[in-house]
């Protein structure tokens, strides 16, 4: 069936929008397509968008949540044997500051290096401990310049014993020279450490902290 665009034309024309009593059929027609088409259009927009965008949000929520449970098992799960390695840990840690003197031990260390070399057959030229100890966190470092003469392999011996002591010593930027007599001198920075008391220490970080609140007032 043909339909005449015109007759339409001049029939929208004449409909009386406010009186919904006059109208024909095509007016009518548009108007229930409208509200037909309109309803969900609107209904989508205004409730049901927001509730997709919700159900979007939860999902993404619940992969989270499920990643953050996944690790969270994986913690629990390895949880006795993290706590064996930080006791492993513990203990090491322990061992080695058990090689590190305290204060009232440094004496007898100085003398210990001392006589590792004279037993070694070396004469001590020099053997000067720093005037102070270089703090750290948690343990104190003394530098000692040495300068010992004898033969290359009392030296060797030297440096040998000096490892095996039961505190930690190490030998640091070591030079070996021939004398005029044909023997060799080697200078040595020799490092001590021993740990800091529980009183230094505190001392320390209070005094850190006092320079970190002057900086800050600066």
């Amino acid at each position: 069936m043909a339909i005449n665009l015109n007759a339409l034309v001049e029939e929208f024309k004449r409909t009386n929008w406010q009186d919904p009593g006059t109208w024909h059929f095509a007016p009518k027609t548009l108007v229930l397509l409208a509200i037909l088409v309109g309803i969900p259009v609107a209904g989508f927009l205004l409730d049901t968008r927001g509730q997709i965008e919700t159900l979007d949000r939860g999902r993404a929520d619940e992969q989270k949540n499920k990643q953050q449970y996944l690790v969270k098992k994986k913690l629990a799960v390895n949880l006795d044997l993290h706590r064996q390695q930080l006791k492993e840990i513990d203990t090491q840690f322990g061992a080695l500051l058990r090689q590190l003197p305290d204060k009232s031990q440094m004496d007898a260390l100085l003398v210990d290096i001392n006589q590792a070399g004279l037993g070694r057959g070396l004469q001590f030229e020099l053997f000067k401990p720093a005037p102070r100890e270089a703090a750290r966190e948690f343990y104190a470092e003394l530098p000692i310049q040495v300068k010992v003469v004898g033969t290359y392999h009392d030296m060797g011996a030297f440096a040998s014993d000096v490892g095996q002591l039961s505190r930690i010593v190490t030998l640091n930027d070591v030079k070996i020279d021939t004398t005029k007599d044909g023997t060799l001198a080697m200078e040595a920075t020799a490092r001590t450490f021993r740990y800091l008391d529980d009183g230094e220490i505190a001392a320390q970080r209070k005094a850190a902290a006092a320079a970190r609140k002057k900086g800050g007032k600066r």
